[in-house]
């Protein structure tokens, strides 16, 4: 596996962007992962619709797709010295995207984001714009 997908990529695609679900599918072949934290915050979303059934059954649907990666105690540690690093500079980002930074930089993954912004503040972790 080479790459991880962010929330708003899969939002997107769940959205119809097409030009996004063409790079989820250009990436594929190279393999692809989820972390359970967009899990997470796609059920939010799941939960906050106005189709809740609908919604369900395309997340739930296009996850089977993907292996899903999992925190553990390395991410844990890649976590702590981050976030240490980032509060010390005055840049700390949320919790939720320094994790999936973290996972990232734990399995050697190239993020595939739109939220540069936020990404680009942690240290070696290699990130793919739509």
């Amino acid at each position: 596996m080479k790459y991880l997908l962010d929330t708003d990529w899969i939002i997107d695609h769940l959205n119809g962007r097409r030009e996004v679900t063409s790079r989820i599918e250009r990436f594929a072949k190279d393999g692809i992962g989820v972390s359970i934290i967009s899990i997470a915050e796609l059920f939010e979303g799941v939960y906050g619709s106005r189709d809740y059934e609908k919604s369900l059954k395309a997340l739930e649907s296009f996850l089977k797709g993907f292996t899903v990666i999992n925190l553990d105690v390395e991410v844990c540690k890649i976590f702590g010295r981050e976030r240490n690093k980032l509060r010390k500079i005055g840049k700390t980002i949320g919790d939720f995207d320094l994790l999936i930074g973290s996972l990232c930089l734990r399995h050697n993954l190239v993020l595939l984001t739109n939220n540069k912004a936020h990404f680009d503040r942690i240290d070696d972790l290699r990130i793919i714009s739509a």
